[in-house]
């Protein structure tokens, strides 16, 4: 099958992805739940609808998406009419995280097949199930020689990363993601690296205090803050700081109930190696709430850390998991000393009723999207394009820009032959001038 030029054939293959997700949607809730105790709303909002959404919008538009666009002509040229044509890479390789592990995998991979590549994917390990069933629905859907699922662990990632492929797309670590880089520049093979990084959630006097809580708990501990974009980190102005934890505490219970370990609307840590280490992040920290953990269940309550050492663990790396360190400020100066000390991040928040000090602070900082006066749900618009900068990742996707991230964007330019103007030809004697001058006009 020709998958670079038969449009209908990916388009069809698409609906029938979109059939088969649609019918295995259960079991796919049930797998997530399988591997870390993924709540049944958070499983269908952030995994199992949000690829059906992708879908739907792929479908509609492929055919739009796929045509060669008419681009202005430069009068240099004249007459002449210019087209970018839209050529897939080739072969790409995917590689998906565990942390949202069905839609991270599959919405990359749908926009390679939307744009005609072939694909490979390699699924996370440490979702043995989710990875499973998704393996299941690729061999339903797709020809072996079109898109085909690797399951396995980091050896299996070397032995494709040891092949050569046109694109690779991955999401994970920045530890990792250097590995990607480095291999995959052996071949100049381009890539889109979608990491993470300790993104900064900034409070400021102004900002409605009861509803910046409310938001910043749903947004840090959705999926046990198990979220590359979820908020590292709050900055607080100093005076405002004892009447925002007690809204943060307020919130908590109320979202998870007084017992949090029987709350089924809160997930667990991935594996014994990530539960250890949060837990030893928390050790010699002041606990202002939360704190409680099980091993044996892979648990770790929301927890409240207040003010901890800038040089303390849990605020030299990302945190990755449901804790949340306060720390206060006093002026835009000690927002920069705290924010300066980490590569840019992710995502960067900001609660505040003050124009002039979101637009600043918008300007002053790089990163790779946010929001102001909620967390997290810039990501759920297509429309905007999602991806880091410098250690927070390289490229963007989402809606039609997942489309073009898979695409080689091929420059035609298709002359005329009814006029040839002599201006660019040989001897150029006396020509000199007057190219000036029409550049110049131009």
């Amino acid at each position: 099958m020709d998958y670079k030029n038969n449009i209908g054939y990916r388009k069809e293959t698409l609906k029938k992805l979109l059939y088969n997700i649609q019918k295995s949607e259960d079991l796919i809730v049930k797998a997530l739940y399988d591997d870390f105790k993924k709540p049944e709303f958070e499983a269908v909002l952030t995994e199992t609808n949000y690829v059906i959404s992708e879908l739907k919008d792929v479908i509609k538009n492929i055919n739009k998406w796929a045509k060669p666009e008419r681009v202005f002509p430069s009068l240099l040229n004249f007459p002449s009419s210019d087209y970018l044509y839209k050529e897939p890479y080739g072969d790409v390789l995917i590689i998906a995280p565990w942390n949202y592990p069905f839609q991270l995998a599959l919405c990359p991979l749908i926009a390679a097949v939307a744009a005609g590549n072939r694909v490979v994917l390699k699924p996370s390990e440490l979702t043995p199930h989710t990875s499973a069933i998704i393996a299941k629905i690729i061999e339903k859907t797709f020809h072996v020689n079109h898109v085909e699922v690797y399951e396995g662990g980091i050896e299996v990632s070397n032995k494709l990363l040891a092949q050569r492929w046109d694109y690779i797309f991955f999401t994970g670590s920045v530890a990792v993601g250097k590995i990607v880089a480095k291999v995959a520049a052996e071949n100049l093979t381009p890539v889109i690296l979608e990491l993470g990084g300790k993104n900064p959630c900034i409070v400021d006097e102004t900002a409605n205090l009861k509803l910046a809580a409310k938001r910043i708990v749903w947004g840090k501990f959705i999926n046990a803050g198990q979220t590359c974009i979820a908020p590292d980190y709050i900055l607080i102005q100093k005076n405002m700081k004892v009447n925002f934890i007690s809204y943060l505490i307020e919130e908590i219970i109320k979202a998870y109930g007084k017992k949090i370990d029987k709350s089924p609307d809160f997930a667990r840590i991935i594996n014994t190696k990530n539960w250890y280490r949060l837990t030893n992040m928390i050790q010699d920290e002041h606990i202002l709430f939360g704190g409680e953990s099980d091993a044996n269940k892979l648990y770790i309550a929301p927890t409240l850390l207040e003010e901890p050492d800038l040089d303390s663990p849990v605020m030299k790396e990302e945190i990755f998991g449901p804790i949340l360190p306060i720390l206060v400020y006093e002026n835009e100066n000690d927002i920069e000393k705290v924010v300066s000390r980490y590569e840019k991040p992710l995502s960067f928040y900001i609660f505040s009723e003050n124009n002039s000090f979101t637009k600043k602070l918008i300007s002053k900082y790089s990163f790779g999207g946010g929001c102001i006066n909620d967390t997290v749900v810039h990501f759920s618009n297509n429309r905007l394009p999602f991806g880091g900068v410098g250690h927070s990742g390289i490229g963007a996707y989402h809606g039609k820009r997942s489309f073009d991230t898979f695409s080689h964007h091929k420059a035609i330019v298709k002359k005329g032959n009814w006029l040839d103007l002599p201006m660019r030809y040989a001897p150029y004697k006396d020509k000199l001038a007057s190219i000036k001058r029409i550049l110049d006009w131009l």
